[in-house]
């Protein structure tokens, strides 16, 4: 069997013009606000009231971008003669979305619900020691975080509820 010369070359203009007569369907971005899954991942948001700064994110980030200082209090006892606590407060908690390669990790890790996906994605910067977000701007996403999903209607209950 013989090939044709310039039969690739045909069909490849053929694939050009067929294209061309099809309406485009590029959205204009800043523009046209793109229509996002409702689940999309986007940053990070931070619900600070929930974080215990038990340090678990910032340990099992692969890339280390979470930093997170804190200082001990003490709390004085509720009975009496019992002895005085001490608890951990949050002086700062930051991501440096420069080196976040958005694994999740952080979210699955935290114990207490303190994390979450928001489905902001519009905080570029022209300067990259900008990308270091503090808990101020993580904060200011938590109400973009969407409600989790219903429960499926015929899904046998979860084994922490008593039947």
């Amino acid at each position: 069997m013989t090939q044709v010369p310039g039969k690739g070359l045909v069909h490849g203009l053929g694939v050009t013009l067929r294209t061309m007569t099809t309406r485009s369907v590029t959205q204009e971005y800043p523009h046209v606000r793109p229509d996002l899954p409702p689940r999309s991942r986007g940053v990070i948001a931070l619900l600070e009231e929930n974080c215990t700064v038990c340090m678990l994110c910032a340990r099992e980030c692969p890339d280390w971008c979470i930093y997170i200082d804190s200082h001990k209090e003490t709390v004085p006892a509720r009975e009496e003669g019992a002895r005085p606590r001490t608890r951990n407060v949050l002086d700062r908690f930051a991501i440096d979305y420069s080196l976040c390669m958005y694994c999740g990790i952080c979210i699955e890790v935290c114990p207490f619900d303190a994390l979450f996906w928001s489905p902001e994605f519009e905080y570029a910067e022209h300067d990259l020691g900008f990308m270091t977000h503090e808990r101020d701007r993580l904060r200011e996403w938590m109400p973009t975080v969407p409600a989790p999903p219903a429960d499926v209607l015929n899904a046998e209950p979860a084994k922490e509820v008593p039947s």
